[in-house]
């Protein structure tokens, strides 16, 4: 049986205060892998003076972030009085439900290196009224393959399970692949699947990957072959298909412009979200609804 074809997505590249972002997902022509609906990279990046990553107060509603590091270190502040350190090896995943604030900075002690990965995961309808959640993962469960090895961040491949919780079958995992190396890894048929370059060179069934592009595949994919000349590491991400229309805007999953007009009045008079007790950083007005808003509509 012919297996679906990877097809790339091409992103673009957005600032979050001084921190140059290549957005991956949400792009024209591809909204989601499975649940999976927000996607950013940003680095590898050294700096010296200063904090390269300094995002302040917050709101978040009807999503999980999930925070991965391959570089770096970045401290995470919420409104559940959680702070947790993410670097190399760990995970944060925070569940908004109904609603939760959060800010994130680099540490006063850092390595002047930054590299990583911020995804959202829209929360299907029965959790995303739910209260707030917050998991710091110590550790996340490594794959040892012929070739190179697979780190699972979320959902599980083979016997490598993460301790993530998650409300939706999904997988993520940063995939390490040795120079000269070339191995095919399982896929779940049932899931839309999208990969992403994180570094290096590298070649999905035959084909050079670019940079600059998230490549998606439809339901249908057993496995996928990669290959590097010279080692690479890729993001590979999927999903059961989310059948729920969603409509995003800002820091808020919905389900349509009233939830959206209600959290941002709640974000803005103080209400519902929380205080990041101890967090001196700023707190981030939410943007104004742009004339002609009242016309979005869920996907």
């Amino acid at each position: 049986m012919t297996q679906a074809a990877f097809e790339a997505h091409p992103g673009h590249l957005t600032t979050i205060g001084a921190l140059a972002i290549h957005r991956a997902l949400p792009v024209r022509g591809r909204r989601r892998i499975g649940p999976w609906c927000f996607l950013d990279r940003f680095g590898p990046l050294t700096f010296h003076d200063g904090r390269a990553m300094d995002i302040g107060a917050h709101p978040h509603m009807g999503l999980q972030t999930v925070s991965y590091l391959m570089d770096g270190e970045i401290l995470h502040h919420d409104s559940l009085g959680c702070e947790a350190l993410a670097r190399p090896g760990t995970v944060n995943v925070m569940t908004s439900g109904a609603g939760i604030a959060h800010a994130e900075e680099s540490p006063v002690d850092h390595s002047g290196r930054l590299h990583g990965v911020q995804l959202w995961v829209a929360l299907p309808d029965s959790r995303r009224h739910g209260a707030a959640d917050f998991q710091h993962i110590e550790e996340t469960p490594v794959l040892e393959l012929p070739g190179g090895n697979v780190r699972v961040f979320g959902g599980a491949m083979l016997n490598a399970v993460s301790k993530a919780r998650h409300y939706s079958e999904l997988l993520g995992a940063d995939v390490s692949i040795e120079p000269g190396a070339a191995f095919e890894l399982p896929l779940d048929p049932r899931f839309e699947h999208g990969v992403l370059v994180l570094e290096g060179n590298v070649a999905a069934d035959g084909a050079a990957l670019s940079g600059d592009a998230l490549y998606a595949a439809a339901p249908g994919r057993g496995s996928i072959e990669l290959r590097s000349d010279s080692g690479a590491r890729v993001l590979l991400l999927g999903g059961l298909p989310f059948e729920e229309r969603i409509l995003m805007w800002w820091n808020f999953v919905a389900r349509d412009m009233g939830e959206i007009r209600a959290a941002r009045e709640a974000w803005e008079t103080g209400d519902r979200f929380g205080h990041i007790r101890g967090f001196r950083g700023p707190r981030i007005a939410a943007p104004p609804l742009a004339p002609g808003s009242e016309r979005l509509t869920a996907s």
